[in-house]
């Protein structure tokens, strides 16, 4: 892929933003356990929130590149709490782009995209992860005075933004057992029922994840996502989004931890001597260089056949195996950096140390990989 002097530009005013509003905060953003809710309405105004999303609510059609681009630009910050609570809105809302009514898009779609709202998805559950088709947490359909409702009762967990979201799509039990039975709703973050407790966590500190509880929660019967029972679909597809943009996370976190190992290889004496002077040294900052590039490499090629519209069952499988290959890249690298860095590397403050903190989140979120194999698999005929 030539990148267009448009993509240029894009990438040069992207990089700008990270180096002016995140780059110097994303430490104190970690160790607060939080950031500003203002930046959303500042990187909406820099149009980074409606990437791909249509103008008629506010978004910006483009390519996946310009997406894949933006991606690689926050990522330099060495933060994937950041980005995962700042852009948990492209697995809440293609849902209800997708799916949703004309009147549900418009109630929702532009004050997300706008920096006004916050949008999360809501599928885990306690009592099972990737096992989507056994969802517990329910909702029937009542009449009342006050008309159609869905009243929602169950329970939700690991949900990114999920204290402060404003919208939520939530994934319920609306029929019989197993994938047939499934339906999604958007619930609004201020339903009464509706309970959140923070989670702590190993990385991801400055995003917030709650676990959610629903008793008796009420919500319009206009809030269903798409046909009663029909949601289980709705849910695989957008996971293919989620795995492409964890993918060009993890590649690009890769390339965050090789930059900060070599200038410090260069910076570092031992011996006498720069680490990079050291053979041992050099060869470890070389496997690192060849792990990123493959990653790259099969990244911007399901990239350049997504744009083709080619997405059929194979590409799904590959992409299920680069999630695997990027975030194994990822770990490789953190680990790599970590001892490259030596004692610093194990100091707070320093992208590396944050980044193999942040590895296993993005080895097991989006599908773990013992179910991305086996999906491969079933997908290839294997």
């Amino acid at each position: 892929m030539s990148f267009t002097p448009e993509h240029t530009l894009f990438r040069d005013n992207v990089r700008a933003f990270v180096e002016r509003e995140i780059a110097p905060h994303v430490n104190a953003w970690d160790e607060a356990q939080t950031f500003p809710r203002e930046l959303y309405a500042r990187a909406a105004q820099l149009g980074l929130l409606g990437l791909g999303y249509a103008e008629a609510y506010g978004g910006t059609p483009c390519d996946g590149w310009f997406k894949l681009i933006a991606t690689e630009e926050i990522a330099r910050a060495g933060s994937g709490g950041l980005m995962a609570s700042l852009f948990s809105h492209n697995i809440g809302l293609p849902p209800i782009v997708a799916h949703g009514s004309d009147e549900l898009k418009q109630r929702v779609v532009p004050d997300v995209l706008a920096g006004r709202k916050i949008a999360a998805l809501a599928i885990t559950e306690p009592g099972g992860g990737s096992d989507v088709a056994r969802l517990t947490c329910k909702a029937r359909r009542e009449t009342g005075p006050d008309g159609d409702h869905w009243v929602i009762d169950g329970e939700k967990t690991f949900i990114t933004s999920g204290m402060r979201a404003d919208w939520f799509t939530l994934a319920v039990r609306t029929g019989s057992g197993g994938a047939a039975g499934i339906s999604l709703i958007a619930v609004p973050g201020d339903t009464p029922g509706l309970q959140r407790a923070p989670l702590a966590k190993m990385g991801w500190w400055c995003s917030d994840t709650a676990h959610l509880r629903f008793e008796g929660c009420r919500v319009p019967a206009a809030n269903l996502i798409g046909a009663e029972n029909a949601g289980f679909r709705a849910i695989m597809e957008n996971f293919n989004g989620e795995r492409l943009l964890m993918s060009a996370g993890a590649c690009c976190f890769a390339q965050v931890c090789y930059d900060e190992a070599l200038a410090w290889a260069r910076e570092r004496k031992t011996f006498g001597a720069a680490l990079v002077e050291h053979q041992v040294m050099r060869h470890k900052l070389m496997d690192m260089r060849m792990r990123i590039a493959s990653t790259r490499a099969w990244l911007h090629a399901l990239v350049e056949r997504q744009e083709r519209g080619d997405t059929g069952p194979e590409w799904v499988a590959e992409l299920c195996l680069l999630k695997n290959h990027a975030t194994q890249t990822m770990q490789w690298c953190a680990d790599a950096a970590v001892q490259t860095l030596g004692g610093m590397g194990f100091m707070r403050g320093l992208k590396s140390e944050r980044i193999y903190r942040e590895v296993k989140v993005m080895m097991i979120g989006g599908g773990a990989e013992e179910i991305m194999k086996e999906l491969a698999a079933r997908q290839l005929g294997v």
